[in-house]
């Protein structure tokens, strides 16, 4: 029966590959935007963490959202912020948000307190030196063939001087000073969220916030942990997330449901007078359903090695050719694919194999 199956697919070729390749295509599908979706959204919380901080202060309650707009608390209260008991290190940075040939945050960071929550990591160059310089990290500059130290980046735009390329992991991709982002706002000494390094977190850290929140002039302000902050950055928090990941996975099942449901279709009305041959010699519903089922199985599992491997492949593509697109292609992720790529299949059989199961086996002899 193994043979029949095979050979039914080996007899109509071109039908068996645009199949596979509708199985392969759902998959891909389904990996790739989760894949990116995922990937934007792991990175964004991967640059959190690695800046070092472990509190935020924010004015407001604003969100992470809206510290990408102007800054608005003084820089001033960085030192009020560093006389409170536990708390070692204060950073103010203002954070924009650039629009250009891909989405960009630039990160406007008084060094020397920026670099004491965790140093910089030098792949070349080293600190500012001049208003307009910038520093960039490495996936940055391989983004751009040829940046180097000492070439120019257009951004906010300005043309800013690269002094330095460092690690990437530290909140940003692209830093300039934080006086020379405000002078360009025109807006002087302002912040728009201070990063904090306490003691010995997570022990002292609601004793800081405490502190903060009695501070007059204060008293209103956001005032998280890393991991507070970095809850916010999931899948349930984010509006529309889910929804959009679903309503792609479903338009990919279905594109595989009706490919597969037209095929088997298609091939049990050719086959109907093969059928009646099986029937009168024995076969009852349940094998017919069964060589139907087993051509879709084997249909959807070359589509499915051919999917999975086109999406590992895509993904070195664009790592090699857009290196700060984060494209994080996850065993569970495969997976899932691979589950809902079979069942879309299955479901795509179901109805042709009960109507080849159906079939009267003196009709399907007598047809022509």
């Amino acid at each position: 029966m193994n043979k029949l199956v095979l050979g039914n697919l080996v007899h109509r070729p071109l039908r068996s590959i645009i199949s596979a390749l509708a199985v392969a295509i759902e998959v891909v599908m389904i990996l790739s935007v989760v894949a990116i979706f995922y990937g934007m959204l792991n990175g964004s919380r991967t640059q959190q963490s690695g800046i070092g901080m472990d509190m935020l202060v924010r004015p407001g309650s604003a969100s992470a959202i809206q510290a990408l707009g102007s800054a608005s608390a003084p820089v001033a209260v960085a030192d009020v912020l560093r006389k409170m008991p536990h708390v070692q290190v204060v950073a103010p940075v203002s954070i924009k948000l650039t629009v250009g040939s891909s989405l960009d945050t630039v990160y406007g960071i008084d060094y020397a307190s920026y670099n004491a929550l965790r140093p910089f990591v030098f792949v070349s160059g080293g600190p500012f030196r001049s208003p307009y310089d910038i520093i960039i990290d490495d996936l940055q500059a391989a983004k751009v063939p040829g940046t180097t130290i000492g070439s120019t980046i257009k951004t906010l735009d300005h043309d800013f001087t690269v002094c330095g390329i460092v690690e990437h992991g530290k909140g940003s991709r692209k830093f300039i000073q934080l006086t020379t982002m405000d002078e360009l706002d025109g807006n002087p000494n302002k912040a728009a969220v201070f990063y904090l390094r306490t003691e010995n977190p997570p022990q002292f850290q609601e004793d800081v916030r405490t502190e903060v929140l009695n501070t007059d002039g204060l008293q209103g302000w956001s005032v998280q942990t890393l991991d507070e902050s970095l809850a916010v950055l999931t899948p349930e928090r984010l509006p529309g997330f889910n929804i959009a990941l679903r309503v792609v996975i479903g338009i990919a099942t279905v594109i595989g449901f009706l490919v597969i449901f037209q095929s088997m279709y298609t091939a049990v009305m050719e086959r109907t007078r093969e059928i009646g041959i099986l029937k009168s010699m024995g076969a009852g519903k349940f094998t017919i359903v069964s060589v139907v089922l087993r051509e879709t199985m084997l249909l959807a599992t070359a589509g499915i090695v051919l999917g999975t491997a086109a999406t590992y492949l895509l993904s070195a593509i664009l790592h090699k050719r857009f290196p700060t697109l984060a494209f994080a292609v996850t065993p569970s992720w495969v997976l899932k694919a691979v589950l809902i790529a079979l069942a879309g299949a299955l479901f795509g059989a179901l109805y042709p194999a009960f109507k080849a199961a159906r079939k009267d086996p003196i009709d399907a002899l007598s047809y022509e």
